[in-house]
């Protein structure tokens, strides 16, 4: 069969998963429950390969192959649900929380690459690895980006407090210029053996994150224009169909990050033309047209993320590496953050759960896995205790953890949380009960 048919089955699959899992369990979110249950059957399908009960094993394995989960995100999917996410995004909230995004984006996205990769660099001698720093600096500069697939499709609807809930949406649609402009070079180091310059490094920055804000800019407002040159609802929503269709093939053929534009783009249709150009029936049209897109096409990708549990080899020793990654990123993520926070929580007041919410809500998802399955195979062996790995496997192993506890442990129990820090709110007696200022509001 064809790539497309295999797409077709699959997608047609996570549809009624979707359904099922819904039916069972209304209080378990529709993408963690679509990704325990491909999970499980990816294990299912495994057990029956190790003990030859049906030979279906080799068949998944062959289509997850087929349909090549890498490309199919980072040059397909990912334009329609980055810009399907960025149409909720409000203007205002985003400017307020300029500074906090910002910060978290830039800052904390570089740090936690370096604190998890010198943590993993030791924490792989532990196990009786051998793996060289630049490497294990690869495997920090993909992970610490947060999804903004994961963070919008889980944290958005347990709405959280609007600022608080800002910050961590806000962080995961803005910081993926930056860690790929990290993740870019650091490959080209460990893989292509080029030389780390200043210069070059900034001017990478400057075409991939930059160029790719300015060309989504150019490419929103010339939607908007026409737009507002017609009132015919379905020739609105189809104009706004060709930027997450030709707009983003054209920002990756520009070599310009089309994630960022995709942002740029949904911010201005969400804000601006959402306003002016559409009517009030047009709106509800817009709005329930995308969100249909977007809850799709997450059920199939979440469904992915499940069966990319069949591309994953174990070893004793990678296995030990993968389960001290989980602590080891949460470790980084934490201390790229504290650190930012305790220097703006001087200038400003934030919810008492700000930075737990921001660590335990900084999910990873999708993206990394595809990062990590971008990692040639068969270039690099590791040595440890007598025998050779595939860098590659070890690398996607420790990513397939990751993800898998960020979405099924931290997307599950980050609502308790999240519910924990609505409790203070605008009404100032609740908040001093709780052992805040008596200077109230808080900014959160």
């Amino acid at each position: 069969m064809s790539v497309y048919a295999y797409i077709c089955f699959l997608f047609s699959i996570s549809i009624f998963l979707a359904f099922f899992t819904r039916k069972i369990s209304a209080r378990i979110q529709s993408t963690i429950a679509i990704t325990a249950s491909a999970m499980i059957g990816s294990l299912v399908l495994i057990l029956f390969g190790y003990f030859g009960w049906f030979k279906v094993e080799d068949i998944a394995i062959h289509i997850m192959e087929r349909v090549d989960f890498k490309n199919f995100l980072l040059n397909g999917m990912l334009g329609f649900l980055l810009f399907a996410g960025s149409l909720g995004i409000k203007l205002p909230l985003m400017k307020e929380q300029r500074r906090e995004i910002a910060v978290f984006a830039l800052f904390s996205t570089l740090a936690s690459t370096f604190f998890i990769g010198i943590l993993i660099y030791y924490a792989a001698m532990l196990v009786g690895l051998r793996i060289d720093f630049v490497y294990c600096l690869v495997f920090g500069s993909l992970i610490s980006p947060t999804d903004p697939i994961a963070v919008l499709a889980i944290i958005k609807n347990l709405k959280a407090p609007k600022r608080l809930s800002m910050q961590v949406e806000g962080e995961s649609l803005f910081n993926d210029g930056v860690g790929l402009v990290i993740f870019t070079t650091l490959f080209a180091v460990a893989f292509n053996g080029q030389e780390p310059t200043f210069s070059g490094v900034f001017g990478l920055f400057l075409k991939e994150a930059v160029g790719g804000i300015l060309f989504g800019f150019v490419m929103g407002f010339a939607i908007h224009l026409l737009i507002t040159f017609t009132k015919e609802v379905s020739l609105e929503i189809l104009l706004t169909l060709t930027i997450p269709t030709a707009g983003f093939m054209l920002a990756n053929l520009l070599h310009i990050s089309g994630a960022l534009a995709m942002v740029t783009s949904g911010i201005i249709i969400g804000n601006w033309t959402r306003r002016q150009g559409f009517s009030e029936r047009n709106r509800y049209f817009l709005d329930h047209f995308w969100e249909m897109i977007d809850h799709s096409l997450n059920s199939l990708l979440f469904f992915l993320i499940g069966l990319a549990l069949l591309l994953v080899e174990f070893t004793f020793e990678s296995s030990m590496l993968m389960l001290l990654a989980i602590p080891v990123c949460l470790i980084g993520r934490y201390v790229s953050l504290w650190i930012p926070y305790q220097i703006m929580s001087r200038f400003r007041r934030y919810n008492p759960y700000t930075l737990r919410i921001l660590t335990w809500g900084g999910l990873r998802g999708g993206l990394a896995l595809a990062m990590a399955l971008s990692i040639p195979s068969n270039v690099v062996n590791i040595s440890g205790n007598g025998m050779n790995l595939d860098l590659r496997d070890v690398i996607i192993l420790m990513t397939y953890a990751v993800v898998m506890f960020s979405i099924l442990v931290q997307g599950t129990t980050i609502e308790k949380m999240i519910e924990t820090s609505k409790v203070i709110d605008p009404k100032r007696d609740a908040y001093v009960k709780l052992g805040g200022s008596r200077d109230y509001p808080p900014h959160i």
